[in-house]
């Protein structure tokens, strides 16, 4: 299958290797820029453990925090597999996945760390999905949201993927986020080109990302068994052995 990737640059390149690997042909459409906000405010003093919620927020803190650095031994808890393999690969070295979304992330440090022994630093951007916050201080954990981050929507839907709407030589399209999914929608209406996703399958990470792509009408919808880049995986090889 031809399929549309509306990843950042940055999370892109790995898919794009896994995507071609299972025999499907890549569109390169990403429609969010990731900007670091280097003077944001990194407070780590008494910081018993960082949270990450995105590889984007990994690669932020690994600017800030440099190699050797004693908080790069702090335990890195990540939402997701991806997220964590970012981290293992920038130096992080105790580094564990909740293998889903916000609320695993949430149930995984209430099973691993002690509330009382100090506050938990989340690298954030400034838009987030969810409410860690709420979730974990309703389990009496302080955490510190340091907005490392800004991931700024496309004004336009890239040229490659309007020649590829346009000519009707797409199968499918794949969405990680609400965000994303939205400005996909919005763009393709602007480009007039909404038509011509009637015969493509829209593939989402989550109930949530599907709810907005559902604001176009697709050949079909599907959701991620799991939410997380492996099962978003096996759900393009569905839809292409379907």
């Amino acid at each position: 299958m031809r399929i549309l990737n509306s990843r950042p640059l940055e999370d892109a390149a790995a898919l794009d290797t896994a995507l071609r690997a299972r025999g499907h042909e890549v569109v390169a459409a990403p429609l969010l820029e990731i900007h670091q906000l280097p003077d944001a405010e990194l407070d780590l003093v008494g910081v018993q453990a960082l949270l990450a919620t995105s590889a984007n927020g990994v690669r932020a803190l690994a600017a800030r925090i440099a190699r050797g650095n004693k908080a790069r031994e702090l335990p890195l808890l990540a939402v997701g597999d991806a997220t964590a393999h970012c981290a293992k690969d920038l130096g992080f070295s105790d580094v564990s996945s909740a293998g889903g979304d916000v609320d695993d992330l949430a149930n995984l440090v209430r099973r691993q760390i002690v509330a009382s022994a100090g506050p938990l630093l989340q690298a954030a951007g400034t838009a987030q999905a969810g409410d860690l916050a709420g979730l974990l201080g309703d389990a009496g954990y302080e955490l510190r949201r340091a907005v490392l981050y800004e991931a700024r929507t496309a004004e336009t839907l890239p040229a490659l993927a309007q020649e590829a709407l346009a000519a009707g030589t797409l199968d499918g399209a794949l969405f990680f986020s609400p965000r994303t999914a939205r400005t996909f929608v919005k763009l393709v209406r602007a480009a007039e080109l909404a038509t011509s996703c009637q015969d493509l399958g829209a593939y989402c990470l989550s109930n949530a990302v599907a709810e907005a792509a559902g604001e176009l009408s697709w050949r079909r919808i599907g959701v991620a068994a799991r939410p997380e880049q492996a099962a978003l995986l096996e759900l393009i090889d569905a839809g292409a052995a379907g």
